[in-house]
């Protein structure tokens, strides 16, 4: 029988992915840094109830420069943060001239990564990569990059998404299975997951072992224009959508997902233009209401 805590969402720990708690940033931007301080997002953060948060490489980059690592440890730990991510590499298994700068940007995230304690690094494929998909050559590139991480005890996530190559959950799997590492998996977004015609069910029956995290939002039951600019601009908070967050969670966890903690990435306009405080708490409510629906 479930305890109490478990049932009303107090037990249940949620990280808010770097667009979450951004604020006025966006994907097309050169660089991805939150116009508001690492300082003003985790105090917020923590105020509102997020156990952990996730930060882009430029703005780790910039918030490590601005604090120094001790000082970004410090936000972290002082505002009960426990949990930290990093995003997200691209390119990291092709063999022209994109390898260098993304073997480039591996190298600081893994740089970073071991200096602040991070917990997951997501790493993705990009839409402008036409080539043919290579499932081997990738889950052999996968598996290098997961013993990369692996010492510095990150966990790996590979993040299918329905505007690239890597557009669905039968795309992914092959990768990650082909790996073979106990510490890579996949991110799992519910907005990937329903756009890229994924069953709940399907994830249900994803192995416990290759779910390194899960993402949720919600949205139209439509992509509204294009699936990037759906993505990108009309996101919602759980329940503000229609895509049943809480049957979600349930495939989830019937598939035994059991990381420390549930990610939450959101990219709207509503978001990017609330108050640092606002985006917070209306984002973590919304969302730890799913797991106890009325």
């Amino acid at each position: 029988m479930q305890g109490l805590n478990e049932m009303n969402g107090k037990d249940t720990n949620l990280l808010a992915a770097f667009w979450t708690i951004a604020g006025d940033t966006h994907p097309n931007d050169s660089e991805w840094i939150s116009p508001d301080s690492l300082q003003m997002r985790a105090e917020a953060a923590s105020k509102a109830g997020w156990k952990g948060i996730g930060l882009s490489l430029d703005d780790c980059r910039y918030s490590v420069q601005k604090y120094g690592p001790p000082g970004v440890q410090h936000i972290l730990t002082d505002n009960g943060l426990e949990f930290f991510e990093l995003e997200i590499l691209m390119d990291w298994y092709t063999t022209d001239g994109r390898r260098e700068a993304s073997d480039r940007a591996r190298r600081e995230f893994l740089e970073f990564g071991s200096e602040l304690g991070m917990c997951n690094l997501k790493v993705g494929v990009s839409h402008l990569d036409l080539t043919p998909t290579n499932h081997n050559q990738m889950a052999d590139e996968f598996a290098k990059l997961c013993e990369d991480f692996g010492t510095i005890n990150a966990t790996v996530g590979l993040e299918f998404m329905p505007f690239c190559k890597v557009a669905s959950l039968a795309d992914a799997l092959p990768i990650v299975r082909g790996a073979n590492q106990e510490n890579g998996g996949l991110i799992i977004d519910i907005w990937h997951v329903v756009r890229s015609g994924t069953t709940y069910e399907d994830v249900a029956a994803v192995p416990a072992n290759l779910i390194k995290g899960i993402e949720l939002n919600d949205a139209n039951a439509s992509a509204i224009g294009t699936l990037m600019n759906d993505s990108t601009y009309h996101r919602k908070a759980c329940g503000e959508g229609e895509f049943n967050c809480p049957s979600f969670i349930n495939a989830a966890k019937k598939a035994g997902f059991h990381q420390n903690y549930w990610g939450v990435e959101i990219l709207s306009d509503f978001l990017r233009k609330a108050p640092v405080d606002v985006r917070a708490k209306h984002v973590f409510d919304t969302t730890i209401a799913q797991f106890n629906p009325v």
